[in-house]
């Protein structure tokens, strides 16, 4: 019974809007390292905590967070589409136990997902099938929101679970920091962009995905040249945020509420809950260690763009 933790940004721009080489080499860097340090551990299970973009969870039926016992990648924005090999019987005792711990969860048994849980398992682990893997998502964009105290019990019982595991666990958690793309709401749609909000957009025709796409890119160009064009980025926040993951403070967070997040970091930073989640899910197996820390903003990818790991001090030690 052992424990690895890594939380990364994702970004659909990735490969479409990108910063300068040198930026680039230095992000790719961080991401190769967290990837030798994940082979290095060798995981014989993944929970994978991460949010969706209107791809797989509509307002038909929004849970705050849902278990996947199976599991599909669309393949947005030229991330790997296909099956993550969920195993099956083990996310639904997984569901169970958090369930009798007193976390309300929904299952899925065919989870649609997007490059939220595609791009870490393509960058970190090679590939969708490289390790079996629980999809557990959380309701980032879709408001009514949860707290971070609700993302918080629900990664202290996803790893109370884990514990109970004869099994190497990697805790990865997918998404943030501060950003707020050109994420549609329900209240400030037309009828047509509603029906999509409302479910239709499960099954998108080619050219409106594409339509969608090239949305979010030139959103990210004119962001490039106009910071205020979106809600800008807020380094001050996620290193803040970053500082409180690393000394294992995240309960100071349950206080700060959904709107005042946004606010302050913009209304798609609530991905960050992922990794408040993961982190709580590690602390689960006693007091941690983070290292490898990583931060830039990158307008380009419309995202403060963090990396963390951490391992439990015992292992630390050991290692």
């Amino acid at each position: 019974m052992s424990a690895y933790l890594h939380c990364q940004s994702h970004s659909p721009l990735v490969g479409h809007v990108d910063p300068l080489p040198e930026i680039l080499r230095e992000v790719d860097e961080v991401i190769s390292g967290a990837r030798a340090r994940i082979a290095h551990f060798d995981p014989e299970l993944v929970i994978l905590f991460a949010p969706d973009h209107y791809n797989g969870f509509f307002y038909d039926l929004m849970p705050s967070f849902c278990i996947g016992t199976a599991a599909h990648a669309i393949g947005d924005f030229g991330t790997l589409a296909g099956p993550l090999p969920v195993p099956k019987a083990l996310a639904e005792a997984c569901a169970e136990s958090v369930l009798a711990d007193g976390v309300d969860t929904a299952v899925s048994y065919r989870m649609q997902v997007d490059h939220g849980f595609a791009q870490p398992l393509e960058q970190l682990l090679g590939g969708l099938g490289e390790c079996p893997v629980i999809p557990v998502f959380i309701n980032s964009v879709a408001t009514p929101l949860p707290s971070f105290q609700r993302a918080r019990l629900l990664g202290e019982a996803i790893g109370r679970f884990a514990r109970t595991l004869d099994q190497r666990v990697l805790f990865l958690g997918s998404g943030g920091l501060s950003h707020q793309p050109p994420v549609p709401e329900l209240a400030h749609v037309d009828a047509r962009m509603a029906d999509r909000l409302l479910g239709s957009g499960r099954h998108l025709p080619a050219d409106e995905r594409e339509a969608r796409q090239q949305r979010v890119i030139l959103a990210a160009q004119r962001f490039i040249e106009d910071q205020h064009s979106l809600h800008p980025l807020n380094p001050d926040w996620d290193q803040h945020f970053l500082d409180l993951l690393t000394s294992g403070r995240m309960a100071e967070l349950d206080g700060l509420g959904n709107a005042e997040l946004s606010a302050l970091a913009g209304k798609s930073t609530h991905e960050v809950k992922t990794w408040v989640a993961a982190f709580a899910a590690l602390s689960a197996f006693g007091p941690y260690q983070a290292s490898d820390r990583y931060y830039r903003p990158i307008p380009e990818w419309i995202a403060g763009f963090g990396s963390l790991s951490a391992e439990p001090q015992s292992l630390s030690k050991e290692s």
